[in-house]
């Protein structure tokens, strides 16, 4: 672990290769698991603000289970998080014709119907951010269903931090990004 200004940045992120491999999971990230995405406070406003606008790209069973439980819920763990259709898949799920899932929200970003992407959980995967009273950990979440993304990452060559690049300059900054790079480019492997 380092530390960048109040973070402490496992370095996983910098040893760890990763890219999304969609051919080979069909996005089990947002099907899998037994919660929702984790969902900061503010994200549980705007999903509230948004929903009418995303709405119409969700499927049937999405629209249901959000008029039914809310926008958002809160998990077993006390935490916000976006609701699952029968304990399975996000609400926000749909899926193309090839079955591989995909984020109702990112689509209506896409087509501009919102101007918000989707929650930065989703967008920083496989980063976990845990916030602490006085720091907030960045950690790379191992999960199986990803061990082709790993495979994927090592073949291109991409860490994650670089994978995930986008997501962490929405979520900490150019600066604190910038900083990331520099401790990489001394601790990056051979």
């Amino acid at each position: 672990m380092f530390q960048i200004g109040k973070t402490l940045v496992s370095e996983e992120l910098i040893e760890t290769d990763f890219v999304c491999n969609l051919n080979a999971c069909a996005g089990a990230c947002c099907v899998d698991g037994d919660s929702g995405a984790p969902l900061q406070d503010d994200e549980t406003e705007i999903l509230e603000e948004i929903y009418d606008q995303v709405k119409p790209f969700l499927r049937a069973e999405g629209i249901r289970t959000i008029e039914q439980q809310g926008t958002y819920v809160k998990g077993e763990d006390g935490e916000w998080e976006t609701p699952l259709i029968d304990g399975r898949e996000c609400a926000y799920v749909t899926f193309s014709e090839n079955g591989t899932a995909k984020c109702g929200l990112e689509q209506a970003y896409d087509k501009g119907a919102t101007l918000w992407k989707k929650p930065i959980s989703c967008h920083l995967y496989p980063v976990r951010i845990k916030e602490y009273s006085e720091l907030t950990a960045v950690n790379y979440h191992k999960w199986g269903i990803c061990d082709a993304a790993c495979s994927l990452g090592k073949k291109l060559n991409v860490p994650i931090y670089r994978f995930v690049k986008d997501a962490l300059l929405r979520k900490f900054g150019k600066a604190w990004y910038d900083e990331l790079e520099e401790v990489a480019s001394k601790i990056a492997k051979p």
